[in-house]
């Protein structure tokens, strides 16, 4: 039964994952993630239900339109699979209860703002704030599996954490000059709310150990300069993900 359990799970990430596709593809644009329907971005073309069959649909059509036969982004895929990998974990780690809806909610933030940064380079209000205001009201429930990491519960704590995580970042980006975006001092806050203190800053840390060793790989392979500029964003989201 608790495979069969896990298994539904991961269907149900891998359904997520793809309405977080088209939240990564609409919401930079200013586009409605309800209307139009989802459709092909080359030929326009309505897609139909068996085009949408999350992972299947991608690979039984080899990563093309069914229609124009225009390549699909690989970013569809992937970003399914990782929704249905981390749902399967959130339950075969939490079980069923408040804290799996909670972990859910924010995975699927967090998936969001990673890919959406990575692609675009940009951190948007539109999902940063309305995700601050569910973690503060998430933060009235019990949440008894961070209780031995956090210093005081609650809507207290949560709110410690996003004014530290944000006060930190505030300084960085002054004394950076544009180093470090406004963006990721919204995320960070964003981050605090939901992991309270001080884990946000165990989650600052894990982002920038991720980043240094990304940058330097990159580096290592010549395929970024020593001076070029590296979204954090990214980082920050997979280490808030890994904090919780």
């Amino acid at each position: 039964m608790e495979i069969l359990l896990i298994f539904l799970f991961a269907l149900l990430g891998l359904t997520v994952g793809s309405f977080l596709n088209v939240c990564i593809d609409r919401l930079p644009r200013d586009e409605s993630v309800v209307s139009p329907p989802s459709h092909c971005e080359a030929c326009q073309h309505r897609l139909g239900l068996k085009d949408l069959i999350p992972v299947f649909s991608y690979l039984r059509l080899r990563g093309r339109c069914r229609y124009c036969q225009a390549a699909v982004s690989r970013k569809l895929l992937w970003v399914e699979i990782a929704a249905g990998l981390i749902f399967a974990l959130l339950y075969w780690h939490f079980g069923l209860g408040p804290e799996l809806g909670i972990m859910a909610f924010y995975a699927c933030v967090f998936i969001v703002v990673f890919v959406i940064d990575l692609e675009r380079g940009l951190i948007l209000n539109k999902v940063v704030y309305p995700a601050m205001i569910v973690a503060l009201l998430l933060a009235l429930v019990p949440q008894p599996w961070l209780t031995r990491w956090i210093v005081i519960n609650g809507v207290a704590n949560a709110a410690l954490g996003g004014g530290v995580g944000f006060a930190i970042f505030v300084v960085i980006a002054i004394v950076s000059r544009g180093g470090m975006g406004w963006g990721d001092v919204k995320l960070v806050a964003l981050i605090g709310l939901a992991v309270g203190f001080p884990l946000v800053l165990f989650s600052i840390i894990v982002g920038a150990i991720l980043g240094s060793i990304v940058a330097l790989a990159l580096m290592i392979a010549r395929k970024r300069r020593f001076r070029e500029t590296l979204p954090f964003g990214p980082f920050l989201a997979l280490a808030a993900m890994i904090t919780l």
